[in-house]
């Protein structure tokens, strides 16, 4: 654990004092190197906990969340040199230690075996997103994303620390492994049971985030620049679904209390699938879409059987990669058109080729072509809520039908038509852009080949 998190924070001092001229080598090559030591988490093991210390612990459902947001680090920080090229050298400074910062708060989250330690490190993600939002966001309603982020992560994890702090007094201890020896047994009539269990699930449902309070989600993708983007897409809104996994498994639950959620998170799939066939503005469209695979991954979490948990997992990885890249490619859309408008930027298959081909692949993941891992969550997940009631299948499969058609909307608008009269020079793609693009598509084929690395 320890040569993860110690390269990390020595990436602060590497960010702060390296020379202007290689500042962006030597953080993203070091970043990088991290990412490929992080692979080793991914080794299977029979044991319940790997690498267990006193406050942290590798599982089977942390360890690929853990190696994801390694390997993100690099790739923000690859994305966002051009979208600061022209700014001067301290703010770079400040924006990339801003992003490491995030770095070890989210390692910790994903590995603690305490829970206050988990809450202090879930709410301390907030901050440098918050800063990320507000200095470098690009539209004047940045600050009015920032605001709405704030409310709903800290009005819905206040009942998650008093809870936290009710179950200590209950049994005396906040330790992960202990406390799944001493289950709680409450009382039957008591009503204290299920109002704790909506507060320990509340604050995970709104970082997840649920339809119904999903609307900090969008208005913060589109004001966040690119790197704010990926961090919210790729991490931040897993560990909503790592929080529900884990909390979960610790306390049982009544049936009453779990099929709001189930009923709120099927049919936000369908809604918001449904809002992306409308959208006219391209990170929007992207932002509703990751609400509606989130859906499913709730779903999945709700009904808490062996097939729905390695589904949802699997559909956080490849959703966390894929919603990483498309985030990357509209930034590229738009640092040439300087728009995010669908009708304003379309046609661009002429002028950039290969840049149409990374939109197809991304697109197809996005859409769950066989045989991504796409594909193989959202079939697990399915199949698992079709066992518990086999009405899900209206709502899972028209919610899959829709992301098919919203996939291939944005596919088409972005690359074919006829170009705008208005675009009449664009820069030609780089060799950063494609690297960056290979790096997020290539772990996404590689993990068709060996899915259960991260089941």
């Amino acid at each position: 654990m320890l040569k993860i998190i110690i390269p990390t924070i020595m990436l602060l001092p590497t960010a702060l004092l390296s020379p202007t001229k290689f500042l962006w080598t030597n953080t993203t090559s070091h970043s990088l190197l991290i990412a490929l030591i992080s692979l080793h988490w991914l080794t299977p093991s029979y044991l319940p906990y790997k690498n267990l210390t006193q406050w942290t612990g590798i599982d089977q459902i942390s360890s690929p969340l853990l190696t994801l947001s390694c390997w993100l680090l690099p790739l923000m920080i690859l994305a966002s040199q051009n979208h600061l090229q022209h700014e001067p050298p301290t703010r770079k400074r400040i924006f990339i230690t801003t992003i490491i910062m995030v770095q070890p708060f989210i390692i910790l989250a994903f590995s603690a075996t305490e829970l206050t330690m988990f809450y202090i490190s879930f709410e301390a993600t907030l901050i440098p997103t918050l800063i990320l939002i507000t200095r470098w966001g690009n539209q004047p309603e940045r600050l009015s994303a920032g605001i709405y982020l704030l409310l709903y992560t800290l009005i819905s994890s206040l009942p998650l620390l008093v809870t936290l702090l009710h179950l200590h007094t209950q049994t005396g201890t906040l330790y992960l492994p202990m406390i799944k020896l001493t289950p709680l047994t409450p009382p039957t009539d008591s009503w204290t049971t299920p109002l704790t269990s909506l507060a320990l699930l509340l604050a995970f449902m709104v970082k997840a985030p649920l339809y119904g309070v999903h609307l900090w989600l969008p208005k913060a993708h589109v004001e966040a620049p690119i790197a704010g983007s990926m961090l919210l897409a790729a991490l931040l809104l897993k560990l909503g679904g790592y929080g529900i996994m884990r909390i979960t498994l610790l306390t049982n639950y009544s049936e009453l209390l779990l099929y709001p959620f189930l009923i709120l998170a099927l049919w936000g799939a369908l809604m918001t699938s449904s809002i992306c066939l409308r959208q006219t503005d391209l990170k929007a469209l992207i932002a509703y879409s990751s609400v509606s695979h989130m859906g499913l991954v709730i779903a999945a979490t709700m009904i808490q059987t062996n097939w729905s948990f390695s589904g949802a997992m699997i559909l956080m990885i490849s959703h966390g990669l894929t919603s990483s890249m498309l985030f990357c490619l509209a930034n590229t859309n738009y640092e040439r058109t300087h728009s995010r408008i669908l009708l304003l930027t379309r046609g661009l298959q002429p002028l950039l080729p290969l840049m149409a081909t990374w939109w197809l692949l991304a697109n197809l993941t996005n859409m769950a072509l066989p045989p991504t891992t796409n594909l193989m969550a959202e079939l697990t997940i399915m199949i698992s809520l079709f066992n518990w009631s086999p009405l899900t299948l209206l709502l899972t499969g028209t919610a899959t039908l829709l992301t098919a058609s919203y996939t291939l909307f944005m596919f088409l608008t972005t690359q074919r038509g006829p170009l705008p009269s208005h675009i009449t020079t664009t820069q030609n793609s780089s060799t950063r852009e494609h690297v960056l693009m290979a790096l997020h598509i290539i772990p996404l084929l590689l993990l068709i080949l060996k899915p259960e690395l991260i089941a």
